[in-house]
């Protein structure tokens, strides 16, 4: 039996002319947003300058992208930020405790600093410190060919 595999779901359909069902809702919302604004002002002018930034909203939420993502998207990040904590931690170190450290490393008496995360680089660096510290012992080890 064969069944038909749904293709472009990405793509939302067409339910309102040229009008998505979600660009509708938001273009239906900031009209009647628009209407209660302007009956309860009842200047045209006051009306004007406050209807101004909600149609420009429900413009951008209904067809305006951003990296082909909508922009409710960018809204609801933004909001999320705005309401969310925000909790910056920095703790100073004082430079006697990491000569402390230094001090404290029994390591041939060799103070080898940790470079980066990767064990396998620190393992690299403390290998290549140590010839340095005895070339000749490194070179008791190789044949010539």
């Amino acid at each position: 039996m064969r069944f038909q595999v749904p293709q472009f779901i990405e793509v939302e359909d067409k339910i309102f002319g040229p009008l998505t069902l979600r660009q509708f809702i938001y273009l239906l919302g900031g009209a009647g947003l628009s209407f209660l604004v302007y009956s309860f002002a009842g200047n045209l002018f006051l009306s004007a300058i406050l209807i101004l930034p909600i149609v420009g909203f429900t413009l951008a939420l209904a067809f305006y992208k951003i990296n082909n993502k909508p922009f409710i998207n960018v809204v609801e990040a933004a909001w999320g930020y705005y309401i969310g904590n925000k909790l910056y931690i920095w703790k100073k170190v004082d430079k006697q405790v990491i000569a402390k450290q230094a001090a404290e490393a029994t390591t041939n008496d060799f103070y080898v600093p940790k470079l980066s995360d990767s064990k396998l680089k620190d393992l690299t660096w403390s290998l290549d410190i140590k010839q340095a510290q005895n070339p000749v012992q490194s070179q008791k080890g190789r044949s010539n060919i």
